[in-house]
């Protein structure tokens, strides 16, 4: 079992479509431990309340509460401060590094380019469909 953070934007992906960030969010939350803070939680909500998705309130609403019930959501903390071009990518770093994850998914280019932070592995949803098969 691995410990995996998910960044918003791959959540985001896989509440609006069927396909791949869909399929590895559910197989990540049916057999490995998904980690959040309640920082990312609020960004999520946040992106999802302006629209930019095509959710309904009520689909949403039982995502959410479906991500926090099978989730260990972690204390936020502010300690690093890595990607100065976006500092906001800090609150998934600082969440990996509380809840001890083993990798990073996400669709940031920031993010992605590090490759690695501390001990934790930084992928894309492709690359993270290939380590769990």
């Amino acid at each position: 079992m691995v410990r995996v953070v998910i960044d918003t934007n791959v959540l985001g992906s896989a509440l609006i479509d069927d396909g791949k960030p869909r399929k590895l969010v559910l197989r990540l939350l049916d057999r490995h431990t998904v980690i959040v803070s309640r920082q990312m939680l609020s960004e999520l909500a946040d992106v999802v309340a302006r629209g930019k998705f095509a959710v309904k309130s009520s689909q949403f609403d039982r995502f959410l509460s479906s991500l926090i019930r099978t989730s260990k959501v972690v204390p936020d903390h502010d300690r690093f401060k890595v990607v100065s071009e976006d500092p906001d990518d800090d609150v998934v770093l600082n969440a990996a590094y509380t809840g001890r994850a083993d990798f990073i998914v996400t669709g940031d280019r920031h993010l992605l380019t590090l490759v690695q932070f501390k001990k934790t592995r930084i992928l894309s949803v492709n690359e993270m469909l290939e380590v769990l098969t």
